[in-house]
């Protein structure tokens, strides 16, 4: 039995916090059923280029989507009275409701967390939103980056003194969504003491600033950070002969001496955390690795059992035994009968990830639901949105 079997989710989340969230969730076993706004999509449709696409394709782009997975879909006009009396006996059935919505907007149609704690006493009502339910940027739109932005953590991105970076991956969202996980859980577990559900306010801006937690614990005074771009020598990327590159990180200082000792530079040892000699130490290192392709600094450092690593691109990440054997690099067939591949759950909770389903092709699942609470075809067609 999985940990969240018999745990329904009814997700009204569109962008990548949200549907993280209930992706871990729905990888722990949890029924999370999507509520697909048509208009919602077909906005998304025309932003991705996904109006183009055939229904084919569009089925096997939903397959790949490694955030739908293990989830159902249903399609309903949130807007609409008829629908919304749907959504209510859905809610009823319910333990958890996700939704990104800016603040207010579920509220005004009557879906809000007052309108469905009515429905359903005991709710657990998440609220997933750039800057939160209350405070002066509450009403802000944005994404990712500005999150980051907002909280201090883009400042420190980078390896360029005078700007910043995108990192490159949506930490934010992805932050975000685990933060929200968490506290569903949490908010679970303290409504099996007490009976009481909760309205849960995640902020993408609050999740981003904990990433800071290390930064600000070792530096209370902002003022005495160093500037961005400013790295140890005992920790790098270093570009190899052939154009790849090597990332070390032998800080402790037992690591730092095996280190210099196998890269033949021993006068390097009593200098670890010499300032003064950083950049020369640095400037030396990397010519030391730029002489030598990456196979044979692997070879070399492995022996030497120092911390490294090859840095991967994604293509050789999906191919790396360790993370095979961990069972992140997952493999199905879909609907076609092509191989779909996926990473698995992040976490090991006994066992491997089990892919109930690939994700479903949106109000795919409409039909199923809307009869499990007892609706009859008749009522389930006169639901379905007119257009998409």
């Amino acid at each position: 039995m999985s940990a969240l079997e018999r745990v329904r989710v009814v997700d009204f989340s569109k962008f990548l916090p949200g549907p993280y969230c209930t992706w871990l969730l729905a990888d722990m076993g949890a029924d999370v059923i999507r509520i697909e706004n048509p208009r919602e999509i077909a906005k998304q449709a025309k932003v991705f280029g996904w109006d183009r696409l055939s229904e084919d394709e569009r089925k096997a782009l939903r397959e790949v989507d490694i955030l739908a997975r293990n989830k159902r879909s249903v399609m309903l006009d949130i807007g609409d009275e008829k629908a919304q009396e749907a959504i209510k006996a859905l809610v009823a059935t319910a333990d958890i409701v996700v939704e990104d919505y800016r603040p207010g907007v579920l509220e005004g149609i009557g879906l809000g967390y007052e309108s469905l704690k009515a429905v359903k006493p005991d709710l657990i009502y998440v609220s997933l939103t750039l800057c939160g339910q209350t405070g002066p940027y509450r009403e802000k739109p944005g994404h990712d980056p500005i999150a980051l932005a907002i909280s201090g953590v883009l400042s420190r991105i980078g390896e360029n003194p005078d700007a910043p970076s995108f990192p490159g991956v949506p930490a934010a969202d992805v932050i975000t969504g685990t933060h929200a996980a968490f506290a569903t859980l949490a908010a679970f577990i303290h409504r099996q003491r007490t009976g009481e559900g909760r309205h849960i306010d995640v902020a993408m801006s609050d999740c981003a600033m904990s990433l800071l937690v290390n930064v600000l614990s070792r530096h209370p005074d902002p003022s005495t950070i160093p500037p961005r771009g400013t790295r140890r020598a005992d920790t790098g990327l270093w570009r190899t002969k052939d154009g790849s590159f090597i990332c070390t990180t032998d800080m402790e200082p037992r690591y730092w001496r095996t280190f210099c000792e196998t890269i033949g530079r021993p006068d390097f040892i009593e200098s670890q955390n010499d300032v003064a000699r950083r950049s020369e130490i640095r400037a030396e290192l990397e010519e030391l690795f730029a002489s030598r392709t990456r196979d044979e600094w692997i070879r070399i450092l492995e022996a030497a059992g120092t911390q490294f690593a090859p840095v991967n691109e994604i293509s050789e990440a999906l191919v790396d035994p360790h993370l095979r054997a961990r069972g992140m690099v997952i493999e199905k067939q879909g609907t076609s009968g092509r191989t779909v591949r996926q990473i698995g759950q992040p976490v090991r909770l006994e066992g491997e990830t089990r892919i109930r389903n690939l994700g479903h092709a949106p109000g795919s699942d409409t039909e199923e639901v809307l009869s499990e609470l007892g609706l009859s075809k008749e009522k389930i067609n006169q639901l379905k949105p007119k257009a998409t």
